[in-house]
């Protein structure tokens, strides 16, 4: 019993050793017959067998680099259209300086150039903050327009900065005409009509028609006369009433503006103190 024990150790130590010099015999005898027809036989089907797969794989890697190279051009449209973006939206800035340099000289008013540094445009007692103040000669009651049209009025101040009450506020009223038929209304903002001014007290026998341009009247104390405010957009005749409702496209979006003028004259305080006593 003793023996077959030890038989069976010993194997159990050697047979790794064993099984590597049977591996190594077959490798050595292969290779001397390396060029025996039927091993040249079994490697030409082995490369067959092989080919097939690596053509496959070779597939996978193009895929794989047609995938990175599409996700490299893809960021490369990115980049170059938000720079097209940029460059229109600077072309298109350049213009808007270069109208306001051009109004600013052809203006024989006192103008002050300043910036539009916030817009509060979301309920109905909406303002603006520009960038000049009473150290550059603005005050209240002082007009902000731009080379198209009417913006606001200045309404508060201190020394580098004032509020603006928009033509967008509910509060706002200005004296207005239709240009092609010289009939004057009165223009102010209906919430209810975000995008668009209101002109009414113009008579319903007024042949007011799409595309007539509206400015500021003679009656202005605020405005000078005959300065844009917009387009004719719509217009109708209400039942009950004599006036026509007229809305009116603003000739200067607010949502684009930027750089502004102040117009430098006040309000005549004798008109101001007069049309502010009550009339018994």
């Amino acid at each position: 019993m003793l023996l077959p024990v030890l038989q069976y150790r010993l194997w159990d130590r050697i047979q790794d050793w064993v099984y590597l010099a049977v591996a190594l015999a077959i490798s050595l005898v292969t290779m001397s017959q390396r060029n025996e027809p039927a091993l040249r036989g079994l490697r030409a089907a082995s490369l067959a067998a092989t080919s097939g797969v690596e053509a496959r794989l070779s597939g996978v890697g193009r895929y794989v680099r047609a995938l990175d190279e599409n996700e490299r051009l893809r960021q490369e449209a990115i980049t170059l259209a938000t720079e097209a973006a940029r460059a229109r939206e600077a072309a298109a800035e350049n213009d808007r300086l270069r109208a306001l340099l051009g109004f600013r000289d052809s203006s024989a008013a006192a103008l002050v150039p300043v910036r539009i540094v916030a817009k509060g445009l979301g309920g109905e007692r909406n303002l603006l903050t520009i960038d000049g103040g009473t150290m550059r000669g603005v005050h209240d009651g002082m007009p902000l327009i731009d080379e198209r049209g009417i913006l606001g009025r200045v309404v508060l101040t201190s020394d580098h900065y004032a509020r603006v009450m928009p033509y967008l506020n509910t509060n706002f009223r200005v004296v207005a005409k239709v240009r092609e038929l010289g009939a004057d209304g009165i223009v102010g903002w209906d919430i209810k009509r975000p995008s668009v001014l209101t002109m009414q007290e113009v008579g319903r026998t007024e042949q007011v028609r799409r595309g007539m341009h509206i400015v500021t009247g003679f009656g202005s104390d605020v405005f000078p006369a005959g300065f844009p405010i917009g387009t004719v957009d719509s217009v109708a005749a209400e039942s009950g009433r004599n006036d026509l409702t007229i809305l009116v496209r603003p000739a200067a979006p607010l949502a684009n503006a930027s750089f502004a003028f102040v117009l430098t004259v006040l309000p005549n305080p004798e008109r101001t103190a007069l049309e502010a006593k009550p009339v018994d």
